[in-house]
């Protein structure tokens, strides 16, 4: 048993993550054109410092109809770079590796922003404008809903392009991780579960042309993205919902996507019809760890457990039990920005200080001394 695997490190491709804790992507809507903006400096900074093995940007929109709301990120043009490369170099200052999510919103796009209902917009004027949301079938997320427009083939394999050309400019803005968003509904996961995707043609169907989407997708970013940095693919690894995805499909996929290139499948849940298809009564402390145990079984690739993972020693006996190799922080993070000095303190690392930048650790280093005089 490794002591303290937490607190171990993770190489993946030519990229080592200096311990196994990683800041989950999160939304925050304050973005403008898609460029960041002070907002997303100051929340990235409150991170940067705390010692994490990896940290990811948020869902990043591969198109400008791409993002959830106006104030999503994006990375459809050059001009996005900039802002983007100023907060992977913020993080790689302080030891942490530098990840950023990319998606396209599909059928969950056109959003008012979660403070004003999170409900897809109807104005087609004003200051934020709806616009037209796409998928693989015209089947709206939820009753009452907009119905999407159908994809054609061909644009399919634009959208497929613009992965390709958003993991270029991820590479130009020196992110070190690349993850595909393709769970909670987005598009790829559209493609991918029976619910959303009705279609008859090679990209619906069988499990097999229900996967199709979601490999061209990989296949065109691991071309892009250098072989020496991995490529991470988070999954809703079960719909919850009758007739949806089964933990079986998302090791398949999964075995798939490992012969594509892709390193890690990041595993969470639901979402097909709406923010959250388990109630809250179901959302208890680590209840996604089995799919991460499943996944990592059933394929043969490294997980990242994500979902209601509160404390140290819950963290520590995920990767203790092999259930999953990195571990994902989300609220907990955004609550507790320096919860890894908490767990090397609790978890009885010889020196604790020692996890946090160099800063943090001199600081308390040198108040530790005062006080014992």
């Amino acid at each position: 048993m490794t002591p303290h695997k937490l607190f171990s490190p993770l190489a993946l491709r030519g990229v080592t993550l200096r311990n196994r804790a990683v800041m989950s992507p999160m939304c925050q809507y304050q973005a403008v054109e898609g460029r960041v903006q002070d907002w997303h400096f100051a929340h990235h900074a409150r991170f940067a410092a705390g010692g994490l093995g990896a940290a990811f940007v948020e869902a990043t929109g591969v198109t400008r109809d791409g993002r959830i709301t106006h104030g999503c990120t994006g990375i459809w043009d050059d001009s996005q770079i900039l802002g983007l490369k100023q907060i992977a170099d913020l993080y790689r200052t302080y030891g942490t590796v530098p990840g950023i999510q990319i998606g396209h919103s599909g059928r969950r796009g056109s959003a008012a922003r979660p403070w004003d209902g999170a409900a897809p917009l109807k104005e087609t004027s004003g200051l934020e404008p709806a616009w037209e949301r796409v998928a693989p079938s015209a089947v709206p997320e939820r009753e009452g809903y907009p119905a999407p427009r159908e994809l054609t083939i061909a644009e399919i394999e634009e959208l497929i392009g613009a992965f390709r050309s958003a993991a270029a400019r991820a590479l130009a803005a020196r992110f070190e991780i690349l993850e595909i968003h393709g769970a909670h509904g987005y598009l790829v996961h559209s493609f991918f579960s029976p619910i959303s995707n009705r279609r008859t043609d090679e990209f619906g169907g069988t499990l097999e042309k229900r996967m199709r989407f979601p490999l061209l997708v990989a296949e065109a970013v691991r071309a892009a993205w250098p072989e020496d940095k991995p490529v991470f693919y988070r999954a809703s690894a079960i719909d919850n919902l009758p007739g949806g995805l089964v933990i079986e499909d998302t090791v398949q996929l999964a075995r798939a996507l490992k012969a594509r290139g892709i390193d890690l499948i990041d595993c969470s849940s639901g979402g097909m019809a709406g923010a959250a298809t388990l109630s809250t009564a179901k959302i208890r402390p680590g209840y996604q760890v089995p799919y991460a145990a499943a996944v990592r079984e059933g394929a043969g690739l490294p997980t990242m457990a994500v979902g209601a993972i509160l404390e140290p020693r819950q963290a520590e006996a995920i990767l203790q039990d092999e259930d999953a190799d990195l571990i994902a922080l989300g609220r907990q993070l955004m609550a507790e920005p320096h919860w890894l000095y908490r767990a090397a303190q609790e978890l009885g690392l010889e020196n604790p200080h020692a996890v946090l930048s160099k800063y943090y650790s001199f600081y308390l280093e040198r108040r530790a001394a005062v006080l014992e005089r």
